[in-house]
């Protein structure tokens, strides 16, 4: 033992006297323009990271493990996508489409669904290992089942406390905030103080409350309004999921919605929302159906959708709702995943009545959609947002970006392309072309701006003492390649993607490396 013991010191004291000297840093940084998220004018630095975490951002001393030469390139905080649906992660953990587009922090749980046991959940994903970091909002759709079902109806006492309690737990397992998604089911039966009361749990656990409000369109303000209420009442951050216009009768009245943030913020609620960068949304059908019709579970659900009576009624009301939109039919609505019929994905509903009954008609369009519901339901894009809204949102100081994708892979049908391309769309599309940003303001976006608000502890900036989470991207090239026909591209210009100090990306290329960590709330913020 004391031979083995005396090796290092016999190795230490031949390398001094060689002249040689253990590497200062793991990883070097060099030559390379630093955008550090903070919205500060980019400068010349160099980036040193030991031991997973940013030691020195300046003119580094020393030798490192690895070098890399970013010369041309801007040196930026890894980005952090806050609206994912990677609940199920553990089981594609490289994360290629978010990595792939400099993304190495997501939060999952969005939009009302989750893992109903979190700790279990992040007791997997710690053992499978990830190439993202990760963290998870409790689902209040996933809750309100657990304990209801899918009942069109108040919840008893009784069930309001069973609820009360998974949230809790949730917490207390790891989960960053609290999630709606209040045009699902069975969140779409849930009315405010039931949100109210199960968000001020998540409030005084430090959460954030993140909503996928009530509606996005015809009553637009009204459901910002209730969202800020609810955060305001609680006592809780709050995070408006996905803001958007998806009405063309409603389009151009994004700036309404951002005038109820701006008060808000200025009473001191601490309300913050995110976007990504398309005029197309993505959902599943059903969310096209009037919401009794889907009360009960798939099997009611069919019941309904096969009697001739409730069919006649449901597709009226289907047609009045898109009359308030300013819409006639379904023809903004495209297949994404549809698996009994994989020839039908790709293509926008009128064409799916065309194939399915030679003619493309609303009420063929109509019928066609209760068919592909029969079938299973379907996922959708839709094209119902104008450009104006989305350029006018993103403009907003209070706005992150964030994909609203879940992992994808070449089997996932032919999802929206935000997957493959969001903030590479940004940095090249709204950037470098149209300067509807700064690309110091586009980062802090992506970097910055959600870590604080989702109180990340040291992360979402290049700065000393930060976890080594860095993109490396050519901001002449970066551009997205993902289209609404083609969409599960890479994009072009991100060379470099590291993770707590380890390269996931190297030349354009995922290098199969996992050393994501999971991701929970800090107490106090910076």
């Amino acid at each position: 033992m004391a031979r083995a013991l005396c090796v290092p010191v016999f190795i230490s004291a031949l390398a001094s006297l060689g002249g040689m000297q253990a590497p200062r840093f793991d990883l070097a940084i060099v030559h390379g323009v630093v955008v550090d998220g903070s919205g500060a004018p980019r400068r010349r630095a160099d980036v040193g990271i030991r031991n997973g975490r940013i030691v020195t951002v300046g003119v580094l001393r020393g030798s490192a493990t690895e070098t890399i030469d970013a010369a041309g390139l801007i040196v930026a905080p890894g980005f952090i996508d806050v609206h994912t649906h990677a609940d199920g992660i553990a089981e594609t953990p490289r994360a290629e489409n978010f990595v792939r587009m400099g993304v190495t922090s997501i939060v999952a749980g969005n939009c009302g669904r989750s893992a109903l046991d979190i700790g279990d959940a992040l007791a997997v994903i710690s053992q499978t290992g990830l190439s993202v970091n990760y963290a998870t909002l409790i689902g209040h759709n996933t809750v309100r089942r657990a304990v209801m079902g899918t009942e069109n109806r108040d919840a008893t006492v009784s069930e309001l406390g069973r609820m009360r309690s998974l949230v809790w737990r949730a917490m207390a397992d790891g989960a960053v905030g609290l999630s709606t998604g209040l045009e699902y089911v069975p969140g779409v039966y849930a009315r405010t103080p039931e949100i109210l009361d199960l968000a001020r749990i998540a409030g005084t656990a430090g959460g954030v409350y993140a909503s996928h409000m009530r509606n996005e369109g015809t009553d637009l303000e009204e459901a910002v309004a209730e969202t800020i209420r609810i955060g305001e009442m609680a006592g809780c951050r709050v995070q408006i999921s996905h803001l958007k216009v998806d009405s063309p009768a409603r389009w151009g009245s994004s700036g309404r919605a951002l005038a109820l943030i701006d008060a808000a913020r200025a009473r001191r609620v601490d309300v913050e929302a995110d976007e990504y960068a398309y005029a197309a949304a993505s959902a599943d059908l059903a969310i096209r159906f009037p919401a009794w019709a889907l009360e009960g579970g798939t099997i009611a659900t069919r019941a309904r959708l096969n009697d001739p009576a409730s069919w006649t009624k449901i597709r009226a009301e289907m047609r009045a709702s898109l009359a308030l939109r300013g819409l006639d039919d379904l023809a903004f609505a495209v297949v994404t995943a549809y698996p009994p019929a994989p020839d039908l994905q790709g293509l926008t509903m009128r064409q799916v009545a065309q194939k399915l009954y030679g003619v493309d008609a609303p009420d063929a369009q109509f019928d066609a959609a209760r068919q592909l519901m029969l079938g299973g339901g379907a996922t959708m894009v839709y094209h119902l947002m104008a450009e104006k809204d989305v350029v006018q949102i993103m403009a907003s100081p209070w706005v992150s970006i964030a994909s609203d994708s879940a992992v994808l892979g070449a089997e996932d049908g032919v999802p929206h392309p935000r997957g493959f391309g969001n903030n590479a769309r940004v940095l090249g599309e709204y950037v470098r072309t149209r300067r509807v940003l700064t690309l110091e303001e586009a980062v802090r976006k992506m970097t910055s701006l959600p870590a604080e608000h989702f109180r990340f502890d040291r992360r979402g900036l290049v700065k000393e003492g930060y976890a080594g989470d860095i993109t490396v991207f050519d901001p002449a090239t970066i551009a997205d390649r993902a289209t609404y026909d083609k969409p599960q591209a890479f994009p072009s210009g991100i060379p470099y993607v590291f993770v707590n100090g380890v390269a996931v990306v190297r030349k354009g290329e995922h290098t199969d490396a996992r050393p994501g960590h999971v991701l929970a709330a800090s107490v106090v913020t910076r």
